[in-house]
């Protein structure tokens, strides 16, 4: 039973550092410190993105890396259950991505049209991005 209140403290006193470096990212060395506000792929591949009347015009699927920075979301537009889907990729200033506090819910925004998205130049996973 005395373990466990030690190994609390142990973790809690280990935390408290941890949680003051988590304020800012930070790199060192080898190793990387995310903060709060840092997003994650996982919470991004998925997510629709809305226009601002509140249309879904497209959805997340990939991420476009390029010299190891994000370079490009790659949205899908259009098509039913993976069939007939329209790939583009859009530039990262061009989606908003906010996380809400009180929902506990990301969201992602695009001043576009479905149409314009259509319209855009298609990118097809042939060749080193095949799946």
């Amino acid at each position: 039973m005395r373990k466990l209140p030690i190994a609390l403290a142990a973790i809690s006193a280990l935390a408290t550092p941890a949680m003051a470096q988590a304020a800012a990212t930070t790199t060192t060395g080898t190793y990387v410190t995310a903060k709060p506000t840092d997003m994650i792929s996982y919470n991004l591949i998925g997510l629709n993105i809305v226009n601002k009347a509140n249309e879904t015009v497209g959805e997340i699927k990939d991420l476009l890396i390029s010299n190891g920075a994000l370079a490009g979301y790659i949205i899908s537009v259009g098509g039913f259950l993976g069939i007939g889907d329209h790939y583009v990729i859009v530039a990262p200033s061009a989606v908003t991505i906010n996380y809400s506090d009180n929902d506990k819910k990301w969201t992602a925004t695009m001043d576009v049209t479905k149409d314009q998205l259509k319209a855009a130049p298609e990118f097809k996973y042939e060749g080193r991005w095949s799946k």
